[in-house]
C-alpha cells in the first residue's frame, strides 16, 4: 500500500504542473490547431473578398453592365416594394441619412469631414434611379459614402430602397 501511495503522490506532483502548463499554453499562447478552413488559399482573416472575375455574371443576373450606361429601375414602385425598401433603408441607410432621409442620422454628428446627404433636396431629387443605384452599389469616391453592395447584396433590394426614398421625396413635396 505504501508503494501505491507514493506512486499516486509522484504522479500527482508530475501531472498537476503538466496539466497546468498545457492549459496555460493553450489559453495564453494560443496554440493553433489544424483547421481545414485555415489552410485553404481562399480564407485568411481580415482579408477583403476576392474580386469578381472578369466577364462573370452574378447568380441573380447582371445588376448593370457598365458599357450600357446607367441602368433603369426594373422594380415597380408598388406598395410591397416600398415596404421592403423601408425595411432595408432602416437597416442600412438610416444610421447616416436619418429616419426622414434628411441627412441627420445617429452617426451624422460624428462625421466631421463630410456630412450625409439630405435625400429630400438638391442633387438627389434630380438624379435618375440608375444614378442612385450606382451610388448605392459603388459608393462615392473619397470616402463620402461607402459602397453598400455587401449590405444590400441583391440588386432588387437596392431598387426597393430607391423606391422607398422616392416615396419619401414625393411626400416631402406635398
Amino acid at each position: 500500500m505504501g508503494v501505491m501511495k507514493r506512486l499516486i503522490i509522484v504522479l500527482g506532483i508530475v501531472l498537476i504542473p503538466l496539466l497546468g502548463t498545457l492549459l496555460f499554453s493553450y489559453d495564453i499562447i494560443k496554440i493553433e490547431w489544424v483547421s481545414f478552413m485555415a489552410i485553404q488559399n481562399s480564407f485568411r482573416p481580415q482579408r477583403a473578398p476576392l474580386p469578381v472575375p472578369a466577364q462573370s455574371v452574378p447568380v441573380q443576373g447582371a445588376a448593370n453592365i457598365a458599357a450600357l450606361g446607367v441602368p433603369a429601375n426594373p422594380v415597380a414602385a408598388d406598395e410591397a416594394s416600398v415596404k421592403r425598401g423601408k425595411t432595408a433603408y432602416e437597416n442600412t441607410c438610416q444610421i447616416c441619412h436619418g429616419r426622414r432621409a434628411d441627412g441627420k442620422g445617429t452617426v451624422a454628428v460624428y462625421l466631421t469631414q463630410v456630412k450625409p446627404v439630405n435625400l429630400l433636396e438638391g442633387r438627389p431629387l434630380t438624379m435618375s434611379d440608375g444614378e442612385i443605384f450606382m451610388t448605392i452599389t459603388n459608393g462615392v469616391q473619397g470616402g463620402m459614402m461607402p459602397h453598400l453592395r455587401e449590405n444590400l447584396p441583391n440588386a432588387s433590394m437596392r431598387w426597393d430602397v430607391i423606391n422607398y426614398v422616392r416615396s419619401l421625396q414625393a411626400a416631402a413635396k406635398k
